[in-house]
Parts: C-alpha cells; structure tokens; sequence
C-alpha cells in the first residue's frame, strides 16, 4: 500500500517512475528431527523480496517553455547536487539569479563543459535534438545527456533524483525535444485498482483473524466449563 501510495502521489511528477513489489513464494523449512511419526507439512508463504522500478517512458507533453527539455528514449540529464553528481528525466529546467540552467530544486544542469550559464545577451534560447543550446549571443554548449549499462542499478535520491555506481556514458546522439515535458509513467486507472484490490485483502485477512481470535475464545471458555 506504501509503495502504490506514492505511485498515486507522484502522477503529476514530470519524470517519476512508477514503482512496484515483488513477491516470491517462501517455503518454511522443515524440522530436522525425524522420529515423529508424521512429517512436517510444506508450509508456503510469501515474501516481498524487493521495489521494482518501471524505467519505461512517460507521456510527452507539449508545454511551448524554451527551457523545458525531455529526452526521447534512452538517457538522462546531468545536475550537480551537494553531493555530487545525480541523474534526472526530469527536464523542468529555469535560470536563477546568476543566470545558471537550474532544475526546480536549484541544482545546476551540466553540459558537457560544465554548468549552463547565460548572460542577458543571451535571448532566443533554441535547444536542438542533439542537446546543442545555443542562444543569439552564439553556442552555449551541449546539454550533458548519459545512459548507462543497466537503468535498473539507479537508487532513487528523491522523486525525480538517481544516483548509481555505475560508469556514465555521455550518449554522442541523444534525442531530445526543446518545449516538452516527459510526465510520470504512473498508470493511475491501474494503481487505483491495486489500491482497492490491497484494501480488499486487508479488510479480508483483518476479518478471518478476528474470526479465528474469537473461536479460539469460545473454545477457551467451552474448555473451561465444569460439568454440572
């Protein structure tokens, strides 16, 4: 429920990408002794293993922002954080004070030569498909756009936010798209439906335990009566 929780939070995230649990059968293991005349039943549970994430792509969103940037298919944005470098989809970028390429939080955006910086001569901010900014004032760079050998080993830092271990790859030919926003991939008619369905069991496994408390009372009391 926490997990579909924060999915159904997040629908309105730009870049977030929907999580899920995985569950596996688990076999409780039976007593070593073997002198009972009965042998231990094979008992099976299950057991949430891991949170998945679904790296697949969001709905793309025309928004007319010139600073507003998705990627099309694989990569990810570069920014720089306090502690350290971290990887987004998540391409809501704006200018601060000092006029650098800043994502919503503030971090900088990185190019392939550093942190995006613009001056006030620089108006008419085009952005092409390969991530080459350029403005009136001339080239500013190229946005610095990464993948990696598994997205699958990204640890989530926040909503939008990944980090890994792994080596980035700048990508030579990204693709991406100047004006559009990449939205959560959050299916929200799907999780709305586990959401009941999860409330459902609860309500269920909460009910049968009540149950087997309350025969387990009467038995107590049968048990205890003395006959007349």
């Amino acid at each position: 429920m926490d997990v579909i929780a924060n999915n159904v939070a997040n629908l309105g995230t730009t870049g977030f990408k929907a999580e899920t649990v995985k569950f596996e059968e688990y076999l409780m293991p039976e007593a070593e002794w073997t002198a009972d005349r009965f042998q231990d039943r094979e008992m099976s549970y299950v057991q949430d293993v891991a949170t998945l994430r679904d790296y697949s792509p969001g709905a793309m969103v025309q928004t007319g922002s010139p600073l507003d940037v998705a990627i099309n298919g694989k990569g990810w944005f570069v920014v720089n954080t306090p502690d350290g470098e971290r990887y987004t989809r998540n391409g809501a970028f704006l200018l601060n004070q000092a006029g650098e390429l800043v994502t919503s939080e503030g971090y900088q955006v990185l190019g392939e030569s550093g942190p995006m910086i613009f001056g006030t001569e620089d108006t008419g901010v085009s952005i092409a498909s390969d991530g080459t900014v350029s403005t009136a004032a001339g080239n500013k760079g190229r946005l610095r756009v990464v993948e990696f050998e598994t997205d699958m080993a990204l640890r989530p830092e926040g909503t939008s936010l990944f980090t890994t271990d792994q080596t980035a790859t700048i990508m030579t030919q990204p693709r991406v798209a100047q004006g559009v926003l990449e939205k959560s991939n959050v299916q929200p008619i799907a999780e709305i439906s586990r959401m009941i369905e999860v409330n459902r069991a609860y309500q269920s496994l909460a009910s049968m335990m009540e149950k087997s408390d309350q025969l387990r009372r009467n038995a107590i009391n049968n048990l205890a009566e003395i006959p007349a």
